[in-house]
């Protein structure tokens, strides 16, 4: 009986990991669209790049939309689709401490310690 339970559990949590997973790109290399067609996508789209990376399979532009903003935009290899765009906070601090908060911690380890 432990059996049975353990393999239905194991048969029921597959494809929730499968659905998970939905966000990779799994094209061959060959059937890549070269590197221009995405710089020429961005410039369409009124982007500035400052990196293009691979990431899961599929290309990521790094780099800043028409208004300025801070963008991630995934994009398919194969069909150049635009997969996600995420919008990055260029202030967005974890802790509640300020942007000055890492040049104090600097300060204090180049100092010669932190006590704290």
């Amino acid at each position: 009986m432990k059996k049975i339970l353990t393999l239905l559990s194991v048969l029921v949590s597959m494809p929730a990991g499968a659905a998970l997973a939905s966000d990779d790109c799994f094209v061959p290399i060959a059937d890549w669209q070269p590197r221009a067609a995405l710089v020429l996508l961005a410039e369409q789209n009124d982007w500035t790049v400052r990196r293009i990376k691979i990431d899961d399979g599929c290309y990521e532009i790094d780099g800043r939309d028409a208004s300025g903003r801070a963008i991630e935009v995934t994009i398919h290899p194969a069909t150049l689709e635009i997969i996600e765009i995420e919008y990055e906070d260029d202030d967005d601090n974890d802790d509640d401490e300020g942007e000055d908060a890492g040049d104090d911690r600097r300060r204090r380890y180049q100092e010669g310690g932190d006590n704290d």
